[in-house]
């Protein structure tokens, strides 16, 4: 016979054992929806794409087709139209993309600003917390000592990089889907998006 408390442990240790063989789809879901917009933006940076807006009438063929299988299956259009980002929100990511150039990230460290940013345990909903606290946690830990290894005469590097993160939170996901998703593919439910995504890949 065990004791509440000894019930409490034994199901906290099986839940953590859990996580350590692999994240439940709701928890990976949590932490993409969190994640997605800033971990494409560290992408284009790694990439070093450079893009422009134009204002168009006209939709794209793709997205023509996409609209008319959707009027085929008879689905009703949105309810609003979209807000289109403003001169603001598009300067801000180009800042963004121009700080991360500055500073010539290695894949190395984009690598770890990336986990920095996918294991985040402070998310609501989050049943794993220790554990992907512990994920963030190396993920800087690795980050640090490549920094010290490679960078030796630059100590501030790590604090440099860790600025790249707060500009990473004022980027707004809702502008980097109206950029680079609706011009393609049209007003879309990211959310839908990405579980379909997550689940593909069971």
């Amino acid at each position: 016979m065990t004791s509440d408390g000894e019930a409490k442990g034994n199901h906290k240790s099986s839940h953590t054992n859990q996580c350590r063989q692999e994240l439940p789809l709701d928890e990976q879901l949590v932490l993409v929806r969190s994640c997605w917009a800033p971990l494409l933006v560290l992408g284009l940076a790694q990439e070093r794409v450079h893009f422009e807006t134009v204002e168009t009438a006209e939709p794209s063929m793709l997205q023509r087709l996409l609209t008319d299988r959707r009027q085929e299956q008879q689905q009703p259009p949105p309810s609003s139209s979209p807000q289109l980002p403003s001169a603001g929100e598009i300067q801000a990511i180009k800042g963004f993309l121009a700080k991360c150039w500055s500073l010539d990230i290695s894949t190395k460290e984009y690598a770890y600003l990336k986990g920095t940013v996918l294991f985040n345990p402070d998310l609501p909903g989050l049943q794993c917390v220790q554990y992907i606290q512990g994920l963030q946690r190396e993920a800087q830990q690795a980050l640090n000592e490549h920094v010290r290894l490679i960078h030796r005469g630059d100590q501030a590097r790590f604090a440099k990089l860790n600025v790249v993160l707060s500009l990473l939170r004022s980027i707004n996901a809702n502008v980097i889907a109206e950029l680079f998703f609706r011009p393609i593919i049209g007003t879309v439910n990211m959310d839908d998006m990405l579980l379909e995504m997550l689940c593909a890949k069971l």
